[in-house]
């Protein structure tokens, strides 16, 4: 009999195909997500019957808390049909992970699928009430249009295939756009309510859209009194908007090959410096390497990809050289340590590397995920790996963008704000350029809620270390609260705050 893990994990498959490939798992090599009305309905109603039979199962607790999360969770993304809007940057927008994905995953066994797919994905946008923005229908099209226009070998083997996005494009064109006035949830049919169901999936804690909003402006505010002491001590300034002007003039890449390097040498420092902060580290190795030029315009300026189960291929962090030399080079460190070295690497290869179910090895829990990734921000502060003043204002400066995240996700979904107020409020409190905060704000408008767990679950954890360290006063042992935050897999953070309780002798 299959246990509800292994249904869970199924669905989750089903719902996102790729990332079974990506990781190894066999059984969705040949197969792409099923976005039609008939499909979603389909996986709601099994991710119905798991929970309707999950209280009176044999799971573990920790195996319900993520059962529950996953199935809720999905349930909540297909309620509040996303794919109707999400045609551009998203991490919802179908096509767009469609095309990223060419350059990581053989494609030969699912190109018959690829024209039904995209007959689907427009079929779910046209007589929709819920319209995507006017400027993202534009850089859907321009996105497929680029593709059309380059050469690439993986899609020779289907005539149908090109013909098929050129059909998706002219659709796409004949949308009816919302205005940039109409940005958020909000203001769709629905909205309020679902954006509250996505905080809270995404977040996996209490938090309102109000508090949340609220927090946002309070660490913005604690971050300028870091951003004063630093650059008093590197620059003799203690003045934020000046400080803001360097970081966004000065110090930035020669030339891309400098990238690499750089992140290379932060990656070989944490590698180096880990078994003094961790008692389990991953068996698989984490390489470094630039994305595939092809995927440079639109894809983010750095993600870890997993490595495979298999041991066919190492965990990997990309970094994109895309316009290299007009941006800071301050931020190079803390997104190595954030991505790869002790951040999104040992996470997900040590989950990987336990004789736990998938579905605890591999749960989308972004509170969790994200939520250490940031942790591991400031931790390589702890752990001495920051080569230089310089290199925390990097740290400050990604620290700015998810506080940021807090207060204009909240302000795009919840209070109605433009998308003009949204990038205006990033450009005046954060370092982040013109280009990054279009993109980030592109991103947020099509992906609800996400932005959120990164601040939130960082946070979280933080807290939950401290309660530990306070319950176990010198016996307290960082190796193990690390190994025991990694070796249960990705979990809700109030599932982590149980483990982290009991083993502190608090339950």
């Amino acid at each position: 009999m299959t246990s509800l893990s292994d249904k869970t994990f199924a669905a989750m498959m089903d719902w996102y195909p790729f990332f079974a490939t990506l990781v190894g798992v066999p059984g969705w090599d040949d197969r792409l997500e099923d976005p039609s009305p008939e499909g979603h309905r389909d996986l709601r109603a099994r991710l119905t019957d798991v929970l309707d039979r999950l209280d009176a199962s044999d799971e573990d607790p920790v195996s319900k808390d993520v059962i529950r999360h996953q199935a809720t969770s999905i349930i909540t993304m297909i309620d509040a049909r996303l794919v109707e809007h999400s045609v551009a940057r998203g991490l919802n927008s179908p096509v767009s992970l469609l095309l990223r994905y060419t350059s990581q995953v053989d494609f030969s066994q699912r190109l018959p699928a690829i024209p039904r797919f995209l007959e689907q994905v427009a079929g779910r946008l046209v007589g929709t009430d819920r319209r995507p923005l006017a400027r993202h229908v534009r850089s859907g099209a321009d996105h497929v249009e680029k593709f059309l226009a380059s050469p690439r070998q993986a899609w020779e083997g289907d005539a149908d295939v090109r013909p098929a996005f050129a059909r998706y494009r002219e659709t796409l064109l004949s949308l009816p756009g919302r205005s940039d006035e109409q940005a958020g949830l909000c203001w769709l049919p629905e909205g309020e309510e679902n954006y509250r169901k996505l905080v809270r999936d995404y977040t996996t804690a209490s938090y309102t859209p109000a508090e949340l909003h609220q927090l946002g402006h309070d660490l913005i505010a604690g971050l300028r009194e870091e951003y004063a002491e630093i650059g008093s001590r590197l620059w003799g300034t203690s003045d934020v908007p000046e400080i803001f002007r360097r970081l966004r003039t000065e110090l930035l890449w020669a030339k891309e090959e400098d990238m690499l390097v750089s992140a290379e040498q932060a990656v070989a420092r944490a590698n180096a410096e880990a078994p003094k902060w961790f008692g389990r580290l991953p068996k698989a190795r984490c390489e470094v390497r630039f994305t595939p030029e092809q995927d440079r315009a639109n894809a983010p300026f750095a993600y870890y990809a997993d490595a495979a189960l298999d041991g066919s291929r190492p965990g990997i962090y990309f970094l994109n050289p895309f316009d290299a030399t007009s941006r800071s080079r301050t931020v190079s460190e803390v997104t190595a340590f954030h991505e790869a070295v002790p951040g999104h690497h040992f996470q997900i290869t040590i989950a990987a590397e336990t004789e736990l179910t998938n579905v605890r090895k591999f749960a989308f829990v972004d509170s969790y995920l994200e939520g250490w990734g940031l942790y591991t921000e400031r931790l390589a502060d702890e752990m001495g790996l920051y080569s230089s003043d310089e290199a925390r204002l990097g740290m400050l400066g990604l620290d700015g963008m998810r506080a940021g995240r807090l207060v204009v996700d909240t302000g795009l979904h919840a209070l109605g704000w433009s998308r003009q107020q949204a990038v205006d409020y990033l450009r005046e409190n954060t370092v982040m350029d013109n280009s990054e905060i279009e993109g980030e704000i592109d991103r947020y408008i099509e992906t609800p809620g996400q932005a959120l767990a990164y601040m939130v679950g960082r946070l979280e954890i933080l807290r939950i270390r401290a309660e530990a360290r306070a319950a176990l006063g010198q016996s307290f042992d960082i190796r193990a609260f690390h190994d025991l935050v990694l070796e249960n897999g990705i979990v809700p953070l109030s599932t982590l705050n149980a483990l982290v309780t009991e083993w502190s002798g608090r339950a």
